[in-house]
């Protein structure tokens, strides 16, 4: 672990994408302090250009650009996390158990992986989430179903390429049970390349979410830098600073998630560490 920190240290890109991170957890941890209530709530007049009263401006509603953006920070880190873990466990359990058991199992779960990765994600994505009805557990479904593909390709690859090793022959020899197998030998082997993964995904499942609330299928009572584009694309011409901020928001975040991402993937994956 401390030589894979060190490596993590050395690359000076990730070390500004996990510097952004930090801000944007400090973003929204401070947003209820900085400003307390409702983003909601009409601050002050519409289309009020960024001055000192308003860094970021206001909206069409004359609500604050600046109170939006922070809140709906926090709106992409818990649906993007929430939707990455479940992409997490529900293909680990997909990938693992093809991996593992082959045969007809694998034929059966691969060719529903594959199924999944010949329907564009973003279309499936909509069509979940109006099946379900826009709200921040469906959203946070629908992205995740969309996701799993991808960590169980690599997980199965994974435990085919582990299963053929002496460790692994060997505990099958003195009488281990499969679930020993998978949780004490394989899985700890291929978890660092789940984390490098997975943390790419949620830079995904942030722009995804941002894309379903600009259509208008997110959370109507919960603030997301989606809605707040989608709010200002009428007067994107004459008030520029409402869907500018926000989607520098969301290009700041993926871009540092990636950043940060690349580094870890670096710093975990032992096939890239002696390059």
């Amino acid at each position: 672990m401390r030589a894979g920190l060190s490596r993590f240290a050395r690359n000076r890109l990730a070390l500004l994408g996990a510097a952004l991170l930090l801000c944007l957890l400090l973003t929204v941890i401070l947003a209820p302090v900085a400003f307390p209530g409702d983003p909601f709530r009409l601050a002050g007049r519409p289309l009020q250009p960024p001055d000192a009263s308003f860094p970021l401006g206001t909206d069409t509603l004359g609500r604050d650009v600046a109170a939006e953006v922070a809140y709906g920070a926090r709106t992409s880190l818990v649906i993007g996390i929430g939707a990455t873990l479940g992409a997490i466990l529900f293909g680990v359990v997909i990938g693992g158990l093809a991996g593992f058991y082959r045969g007809t199992v694998e034929v059966v779960l691969m060719r529903l992986t594959e199924f999944f990765q010949t329907i564009p994600a973003f279309i499936l994505a909509i069509l979940i989430v109006a099946i379900l009805s826009p709200s921040v557990t469906n959203e946070v479904i629908a992205i995740a179903l969309v996701s799993w593909p991808a960590i169980a390709r690599l997980v199965r690859g994974e435990f085919v390429a582990l299963g053929g090793r002496e460790f692994v022959l060997a505990c099958a020899g003195l009488g281990a049970g499969d679930a020993r197998i998978i949780f004490r030998h394989l899985l700890p082997n291929c978890l660092s390349q789940i984390i490098a993964v997975g943390s790419l995904l949620i830079g995904t499942s942030i722009l995804i979410e941002a894309g379903l609330s600009f259509l208008g299928l997110g959370d109507p009572n919960v603030m997301s830098w989606g809605l707040v584009i989608s709010a200002g694309r009428a007067v994107l011409r004459s008030a520029w600073w409402i869907c500018t901020f926000p989607g520098i928001a969301i290009l700041l975040t993926v871009l540092a998630i990636n950043l940060a991402g690349d580094g870890l993937n670096e710093a975990l994956n032992p096939r890239l560490r002696d390059r």
